[in-house]
């Protein structure tokens, strides 16, 4: 359940630069997620300056969708797959076959040493694309309008993937040792039914 809930805290945390499309609203195009989130239209924007900033949004989006994509992917994909374990152990199927835990203590080795090349291939990227002239470019346009909040530094969220994945690591390992003690446990009382009373 505590791998579900990480995996699912970091497709949340993806997700908010997933959907942060940018798309600058100017006045005369009302409703875009900056006109809800700062109260009303950028009164400082008009003209070439207005197109520029939705140009650098756009463009900057862009340089962050495929690394948030993954990590949605990824993290997505774990969540699916800690679910189907949960419900065969519901089922009781490890019992029937225990082969199924020592499947999970191997897959659930692969996934600790898995989240370590995609953090850093996540901070990597996402590193790449706040350093890019487009992200500079886009923090002194809105600096000089006297807007906050676009600097080209990592954010809450990407820093909350980083924590949740760390913790990750930590519980899938947690998680492929116990598999393997289940696996032994279950063995035992196959061949001692009677201890099963014992619990």
């Amino acid at each position: 359940m505590l791998e579900v809930l990480l995996n699912l805290l970091i497709l949340a945390c993806s997700s908010v630069s997933y959907s942060s499309t940018g798309g600058y609203t100017g006045i005369t195009s009302l409703g875009g997620i900056y006109y809800y989130q700062f109260g009303g239209a950028y009164s400082g924007f008009d003209g070439a300056d207005g197109e520029k900033a939705q140009q650098l949004d756009v463009q900057f989006y862009q340089l962050k969708l495929p690394t948030v994509t993954a990590a949605m992917a990824y993290s997505g994909a774990l969540m699916a797959l800690c679910c189907f374990f949960i419900a065969m152990g519901v089922l009781r199927v490890p019992w029937h076959c225990p082969l199924l835990l020592v499947t999970e203590g191997l897959l659930d080795m692969l996934i600790t040493a898995g989240y370590i090349p995609a953090l850093y291939f996540y901070f990597h990227y996402l590193s790449a694309a706040y350093s890019s002239p487009v992200c500079k470019e886009r923090q002194a346009l809105y600096q000089s309008k006297g807007y906050s909040g676009f600097s080209c530094s990592f954010h809450g969220a990407d820093i909350g993937v980083g924590i949740f994945a760390a913790l990750g690591i930590a519980l899938f390992a947690l998680g492929a040792v116990l598999a393997i003690k289940g696996y032994r446990k279950v063995r035992k009382l196959k061949e001692k039914p009677a201890e099963m009373f014992e619990f």
